[in-house]
């Protein structure tokens, strides 16, 4: 977590006009470059503030926190509380529970947490009838985007990936651009244990997840390719309680796609951590492309 950058003076202006005074302001932004949110104390509550880091993100956080946000259960996703386009800023309601990053469950609790992201991420994805024309286009662009992607993620890795694990993700590129029809829906984006939150102050644990600058229509199977290529390899029993939460399986097609959009994130985690020095997601793409060089596509 940073702990520099104070807040704009701009930004603590625009936020005082919808909260008023602010006392403090504390930097919690994430520790990457492009993460920008204030945490500010007022007179009678706590917000914070957020910058995108670009148009794209502003306008798929916006939307989603419209959109999709209320119709979750209260406290599960932050509320809006304002946006500015100028300063793509948006003012955002705390969500109550602890970052799930700082607990250490047991392997039950483990497990109940798996199976509430799992019921969380079925509400928040909808169905594809809540989806109009355009955003059923745009899903399946999705999927020819990513298919097309493979070469320019291989040519930023250079010789990072090997003739190897080239070929694996040429080939399950390949598979995916022959991929059938998937089921759809609204996406988080970046749906992984750095965004989830857990509140164990209620009568039972109420899971929440934050972050949904990555929000958009999809084939909702993208949603699991951060769990699947991290903490379900490891732990298969977490991937089976995820899906008792989310109520149904993948279906054959889902899986296939799961495997050919997988090998395509770790090519493209090799490429950007090696250079950024995230051995994490780098150990994490290496490990899946060995996992798909033995299994059929």
């Amino acid at each position: 977590m940073s702990v520099g950058h104070p807040i704009p003076p701009a930004l603590r202006e625009w936020a005082q006009g919808i909260v008023g005074p602010v006392r403090s302001a504390r930097n919690v932004s994430h520790d990457r470059p492009n993460s920008r949110v204030w945490e500010l104390t007022c007179d009678t509550e706590r917000v914070f503030a957020k910058l995108s880091p670009n148009p794209t993100f502003f306008g798929r956080e916006t939307r989603a926190l419209r959109e999709v946000a209320p119709g979750l259960q209260p406290g599960t996703v932050p509320l809006l509380r304002g946006t500015d386009p100028h300063q793509q800023a948006l003012l955002l309601s705390p969500v109550a529970g602890s970052p799930v990053k700082s607990l250490s469950p047991t392997p039950a609790e483990q497990r109940a947490l798996h199976r509430q992201a799992g019921s969380w991420l079925r509400r928040f994805h909808g169905g594809e009838n809540d989806l109009c024309l355009q955003d059923r286009l745009d899903a399946a662009a999705e999927i020819a985007r990513a298919a097309s992607g493979a070469d320019k993620h291989l040519k930023r890795a250079g010789d990072l990936i090997s003739p190897a694990e080239r070929r694996t993700v040429r080939r399950h590129a390949s598979v995916l651009e022959n991929i059938g029809a998937l089921p759809a829906g609204y996406i988080h984006g970046d749906f992984q244990p750095r965004n989830w939150l857990l509140n164990t102050d209620q009568r039972s644990s109420v899971f929440a997840a934050v972050d949904l600058e990555r929000a958009r229509p999809h084939a909702v199977v993208a949603d699991v390719i951060p769990l699947a290529c991290g903490p379900w390899a490891a732990h298969p029993a977490l991937e089976e309680a995820f899906w008792t939460g989310y109520g149904r399986e993948l279906t054959a097609e889902e899986e296939r796609a799961l495997r050919c959009l997988s090998a395509l994130d770790a090519a493209s985690a090799i490429s950007w951590g090696v250079p950024n020095g995230d051995r994490e997601i780098v150990e994490r793409g290496r490990a899946t492309l060995a996992r798909l060089e033995v299994q059929p596509a």
